[in-house]
């Protein structure tokens, strides 16, 4: 009797184990699936492939797409001409992060987007930006948010090379 006993409370533990994994499981793929990023840049750009590991190594996965310019992809989301940035990242939604933008910023802005943005802008290359580390300088800049209209408001200022981890 107590070896039956034995044998269902077994059983009922290794059930709700993998109730458990497998709620986990979709869990997991519903944030996978929020974090996906096709990334375009040109072949070429060392600092655009610093950033994908940079994203990588902080949850995102990546699609890189190399073109020979990436010119039309801005245009098509409409990335304002003196906003832009050597790479342009965009989400199966269509949201987009445009530049050297923090993987930090990234996920408060999918976790937290607000209704009127389309996605985060860091103009040009800030040095000591992800990807565009050098020794140990740094260069404060701002994170701006890319509104449905195409204006920009400021999302997040970085003063230092640690605020952006």
């Amino acid at each position: 009797m107590k070896r039956i006993a034995l044998i269902t409370l077994s059983c009922l533990a290794l059930l709700a184990c993998s109730e458990d994994k497998a709620e986990s499981d979709q869990q997991k793929a519903g944030v996978e699936a929020l974090q996906q990023l096709t990334v375009y840049k040109t072949p070429s750009c060392g600092c655009c492939g610093d950033w994908v590991d940079h994203v990588q190594q902080n949850g995102f996965a990546t699609d890189v797409v190399d073109q020979q310019s990436v010119a039309h992809i801005k245009d098509r989301f409409g990335i304002p001409a003196h906003a832009r940035s050597c790479h342009t990242a965009v989400t199966d939604d269509g949201l987009v992060f445009e530049g050297h933008v923090p993987a930090k910023f990234a996920k408060d802005f999918l976790a937290s987007r607000p209704a009127n943005a389309k996605g985060l802008i860091v103009p040009a290359m800030p040095l000591g930006s992800p990807g565009m580390e050098y020794q140990d300088q740094f260069n404060p800049y701002t994170v701006y948010q890319l509104n449905n209209d195409g204006t920009l408001s400021e999302w997040a200022s970085v003063a230092s090379y640690e605020e952006q981890f």
